[in-house]
């Protein structure tokens, strides 16, 4: 139970500081740092009790490599949406004023940026946090966090309006 809360509690900051840095007045071009320290200081806080996933698509890659128990991912994941819902329940609190123009992206472009930096997102954690040849490692949350600043910047400038993260992309839309 312990494991799922601090995925709560790690989900849910992240989803907050994106709603909090991405709706005016936001946090402007600094907003994918914003979110990649979030998501750093968050796995750094819970990495060693849960494992500090924070994201389905982490959970199913780090199960699929056999370091997550089949019977922790279904509450991992639940605990994540259930975290992303009420981070956006409080943003649309903090916000619930800000005039939020829906993007109208080119969605094989978005789709395509999501599923390349979700990919590099798995990809960093594997290597970083699951592989036995970097075991007790103390860059593990850093290089995490800053894939995601990497991957927001490279795909923030585009017309894809993307995430990176696809629970943020499907928590309520602030408006």
């Amino acid at each position: 139970m312990k494991t799922y809360l601090v995925e709560f509690i790690g989900t849910f900051f992240l989803v907050l500081v994106i709603g909090l840095t991405v709706i005016e007045p936001g946090a402007g071009s600094l907003a994918p740092l914003a979110i990649g320290l979030a998501l750093m200081v968050m796995v750094y806080a819970g990495g060693h009790i849960s494992g500090g996933h924070y994201n389905p698509a982490v959970t199913l890659a780090v199960w699929l490599r056999g370091k997550c128990p089949t019977k922790d991912v279904a509450p991992y994941m639940i605990a994540q949406v259930a975290a992303g819902l009420v981070a956006g329940l409080m943003v649309n609190y903090f916000k619930g004023g800000a005039v939020v123009a829906p993007s109208s992206p080119d969605v094989v472009r978005a789709l395509l940026i999501e599923i390349l930096f979700t990919f590099a997102l798995c990809y960093v954690v594997l290597n970083v946090a699951t592989s036995p040849k970097t075991a007790g490692n103390s860059y593990y949350g850093l290089a995490i966090g800053f894939t995601v600043v990497a991957g927001a910047f490279a795909g923030g400038g585009s017309p894809a309006g993307h995430t990176i993260r696809p629970l943020p992309s499907a928590s309520p839309r602030w408006a």
